[in-house]
């Protein structure tokens, strides 16, 4: 499965480029919307493990990180790192193209622009 996160309207759409393209729209099967995106990965190899809402993947990071513990599997267990927010789309979606590529967005979070456009100020003249 090919997916591909883009910003719309101020929101993260994530489609299914494995699917074909709709005649009517020209846009392949939306799988995903959502304001924020959150990133589930291994902060040691930078693997990518789940993406999607915040709210999903910090519950999968909370559970996986419980049964990992649970095994016995303590230094697993603490190199899972979710980051979520308004990322920039193609960080995200190099994340999901590129193996490891999440330990590399992680070290340079800092200093990447934000994710999404601000509003501009209304004039009040």
């Amino acid at each position: 499965m090919a997916l591909q996160y883009q910003l719309k309207e101020g929101s993260y759409h994530l489609y299914d480029l494995s699917t074909p393209a709709s005649k009517a729209t020209g846009e392949h099967r939306l799988r995903l919307k959502t304001d924020t995106v959150a990133i589930a990965f291994d902060a040691s190899t930078g693997l990518l493990h789940e993406h999607g809402t915040p709210t999903r993947i910090h519950s999968w990071a909370t559970t996986t990180r419980r049964r990992l513990r649970a095994a016995g599997a303590l230094d697993s267990a603490n190199d899972i790192v979710v980051v979520s927010g308004p990322l920039p789309v193609d960080e995200i979606n190099k994340c999901l193209e590129i193996t490891g590529y999440c330990g590399s967005m992680f070290r340079q979070l800092s200093s990447l622009p934000h994710g999404k456009r601000l509003p501009r100020a209304r004039s009040t003249q």
